[in-house]
């Protein structure tokens, strides 16, 4: 079952409590599994991390607000390329093909701005899958994490 009609809008100062408990949901499965949930923490890091010029809020008809985020910033370590990270949509909207949407549109904008993009992924994440399918490759790995990296894609107009 697909999801049908979604926006983006960019984030605001307001939108970050409610990003935060929405972080704190799509996290737990993963960081449960790891052993490395911590109420507090999963919060923490999305207050330290929040910028709302570089996140966009996630909406869906029909779904209680907000259904997701992303934030895309400037790489500090790579010029000319982007970090993806805070990618979350609502536990009940996973297997609808709508990160699937969120991440082509995302992508698009990156490729149109020839921008490489690096990402994050936990250890065992089924994410993993959606970002290799969108030609994110494997750079390096420790524990816990799982670093992507994806080269810009040509524009054939």
């Amino acid at each position: 079952m697909t999801v049908g009609s979604w926006t983006l809008r960019p984030a605001t100062d307001a939108d970050l409590e409610p990003l935060v408990e929405l972080r704190a949901a799509a996290m737990r499965p993963d960081l449960e599994r790891l052993g490395r949930y911590d109420e507090h923490r999963v919060r923490q890091r999305m207050r330290d991390g929040y910028r709302p010029a570089h996140t966009s809020v996630l909406e869906v008809a029909g779904s209680p607000p907000p259904a997701g985020c992303l934030a895309l910033r400037p790489d500090e370590r790579r010029p000319g390329a982007l970090v993806l990270e805070h990618f979350y949509l609502a536990p009940a909207l996973h297997g609808r093909s709508l990160g699937t949407a969120v991440l082509r549109a995302a992508l698009d904008d990156a490729d149109a701005a020839g921008l490489a993009v690096r990402l994050t992924v936990l250890q065992g994440s089924p994410a993993r899958r959606l970002y290799e399918r969108h030609g994110f490759a494997f750079a390096s790995e420790d524990p816990i994490d799982v670093h992507l990296h994806r080269t810009p894609r040509r524009i054939v107009s």
